[in-house]
């Protein structure tokens, strides 16, 4: 085994995590991520058994396929967050609804675990906002400019009034009001 395997792996994990890390970074992971870890205990719970010693305790409800719905639409919103993060606002209401939904029909939200995961993820699919790219910088060397800031590079210079909202105000040149009746008022 040569020493140059391990690095080639390596590699190949670093590729791997990058590309994962940029996928992540353009979408809501966590809120899906929490989204779907909360529809999970909503949807096994009410079709769970409990074993405590020789006693089996069957927590089935009457709501049982009311549960399963719930708990397989919001994994099916948590999906639809990682992957059509456009439409991200309404996932995420969608998740809160259901969240606040599960509480009287699935075992009080899975026993709040689903409820508060998807409340949680619901809140930052709403939240969530795509990153601004970053702007091009010009190479350093190029010229012998960089757009480090005022004087450097190619930004254009910065106004004299810097820290006014308009520009002086210049006089003007002739007076554009109208006057009618000779400039008195229709009082006097």
């Amino acid at each position: 085994m040569s020493p140059e395997s391990t690095g080639q792996n390596e590699h190949y994990l670093r590729v791997f995590r990058r590309g994962f890390r940029t996928w992540r970074g353009n979408r809501p992971f966590w809120a899906g991520l929490f989204t779907m870890v909360g529809g999970l205990p909503i949807a096994y719970f009410p079709y769970a058994n409990m074993h405590l010693g020789n006693v089996t305790l069957a927590m089935s409800t009457t709501a049982g396929a009311g549960s399963l719905i719930i708990g397989i639409l919001l994994v099916t919103l948590g999906l639809t967050m990682w992957f059509h993060h456009i439409v991200r606002v309404f996932a995420g209401v969608a998740a809160i609804l259901l969240a606040l939904i599960s509480i009287p029909v699935a075992n009080i939200g899975g026993f709040l675990i689903g409820f508060l995961f998807s409340l949680l993820g619901g809140a930052l699919s709403i939240s969530w906002a795509p990153g601004e790219p970053k702007p091009d910088t010009v190479d350093a060397g190029a010229e012998g400019q960089t757009s480090e800031g005022p004087g450097f590079g190619t930004k254009e210079p910065e106004p004299e009034f810097h820290g006014m909202a308009a520009g002086p105000q210049q006089p003007e040149k002739y007076d554009t009001t109208v006057e009618v009746d000779g400039g008195r008022h229709r009082a006097g």
